[in-house]
């Protein structure tokens, strides 16, 4: 180890926990932490449950974005699904790294986004938005690899929804032609943005599983169940029989070790 790891890039020493401890003393401080990490995995299926039942801002303005095949509404963002996530990515001159590249941070919240097709076996679509005309937008999706449909602002919604100055997530439920917006978070918040699970914890549906608490009549399927190959969802399709005994196998393994946990 060179010395500049050792100290840290700052060349402080760094005040390391102990490095060299038996597998006995390494599993009891694991436990011991394992019951804080459950706590917090407790505490934020519990605020979920919450965000669940927030209450719904009507959307009255109609709103238009540019899309690759031309101008769209707020609406046909939805993509026929009844969940809809719109985060304001900041590309657009003016921008650090324009044209080449987006924002840093937004670059890396897009570097972070699950395939897209489990948030769409939810009834959901997330989307990306920018002022960047849709040129410069498809040349920096081909140039990064990014894959989620990626809209240009064309009006006020950015000022409306809190995303002119800073990035931001809107979340979007669509009861027939109504929209409603239902959460929004930035900041730090947005660090966590980018796996299927973060996405579907902010949505007013949830994740749309048996063990959610969720409000009476939400939509909710048998954990495990739908999940699948990013690319073998099939609209309507009933769960793979073969994969419902394998996972119905693996929840009862899961079950019985978690029974036997010590407290």
């Amino acid at each position: 180890m060179t010395a500049s790891a050792e100290n840290g890039k700052s060349g402080q020493a760094m005040h390391k926990p102990p490095v060299v401890v038996s597998p006995q003393a390494w599993e009891a401080a694991r436990a011991q932490l394992l019951v804080k990490e459950k706590a917090e995995t407790r505490a934020r299926d519990a605020l979920a449950a919450e965000r669940r039942r927030m209450p719904w801002m009507a959307v009255e303005k109609a709103y238009a974005f540019e899309g690759p095949q031309g101008k769209v509404s707020l609406l046909d963002l939805f993509d026929n699904r009844h969940q809809l996530i719109l985060y304001r990515a900041f590309y657009e001159p003016g921008v650090f790294g324009w044209p080449e590249h987006a924002c840093r941070g937004c670059s890396m919240v897009a570097d972070q986004v699950a395939h897209v097709a489990h948030l769409n076996a939810r009834d959901t679509t997330l989307v990306f938005a920018s002022r960047a005309p849709q040129a410069d937008i498809a040349r920096l999706k081909a140039r990064m690899g990014w894959t989620m449909p990626w809209v240009t602002i064309t009006d006020s919604f950015d000022t409306d929804f809190g995303v002119d100055e800073w990035h931001g997530t809107n979340v979007f439920y669509r009861d027939g032609e109504r929209i409603f917006r239902t959460y929004f978070i930035n900041n730090r918040g947005d660090e966590q943005m980018g796996g299927t699970w973060n996405y579907l914890d902010i949505t007013p549906l949830g994740r749309q599983e048996v063990w959610e608490e969720s409000p009476d009549g939400y939509p909710q399927t048998p954990t495990y169940k739908w999940w699948n190959w990013h690319d073998s969802y099939v609209p309507d399709a009933e769960p793979d029989k073969k994969w419902v005994e394998v996972s119905d196998a693996g929840e009862a393994a899961f079950r019985a070790e978690s029974a036997n946990e010590k407290p």
